[in-house]
């Protein structure tokens, strides 16, 4: 229970940030690279180098981001006295949420992007249609990993609506607050 409430409370700031980020860089996400890097080859293709520059420093920082998580998590294995919580806390600040995740994962959690998700349940669906048994507790990670992602989606676009780019706020504290009760339990245990 505790990583799936993790990785809800993950997804879900994951889809509050990639909101403001869609409202307000130019409807540019940002908690993944596939429509950055696409538009980045657009700015390139037009010339359009304040564009080209922009999606460049996103891509760097997710990638200075994922280079702070293998920094910080030397295992593939999730464990508690790892230091996420230094990860946590640093994420609060910046985008290494996707390393974090995948390093102590394989990336088999994915918590700041759906499309795998959504690709994993079609596999499942179909191989539940040729008679193999179904992983329900795998299903339900992986829905309850999009609806996190999707409510996050919704707050941090009504967020938007009411502080602009001080929504950003909202996930960052509660990245923090992850960060400082992982610390907590890591003492009492």
């Amino acid at each position: 229970p505790w990583v799936e409430t993790g990785a809800f409370t993950l997804a879900f700031a994951a889809g509050s940030v990639n909101a403001v980020g869609l409202l307000g860089f130019s409807h540019q996400a940002v908690s993944h690279l596939t429509g950055t890097s696409t538009l980045l080859g657009l700015g390139m293709a037009q010339l359009d180098y304040s564009s080209s520059v922009h999606l460049l420093l996103v891509i760097f920082s997710f990638v200075a981001g994922a280079a702070f998580s293998g920094f910080l998590i030397d295992s593939s294995a999730l464990q508690p006295g790892r230091r996420y919580g230094v990860a946590l806390l640093l994420e609060s600040a910046c985008g290494l949420q996707n390393a974090m995740v995948t390093t102590y994962s394989g990336a088999i959690i994915r918590t700041t992007h759906v499309s795998g998700l959504f690709t994993d349940l079609g596999l499942m669906l179909g191989a539940r249609l040729r008679g193999q048994a179904l992983d329900r507790r795998k299903a339900k990670l992986f829905l309850l990993l999009i609806c996190g992602f999707i409510l996050g989606g919704s707050l941090g676009a009504l967020a938007f609506a009411a502080l602009h780019f001080q929504a950003l706020l909202l996930p960052a504290g509660l990245t923090a607050v992850m960060a400082v009760v992982y610390h907590r339990y890591l003492r009492r245990n």
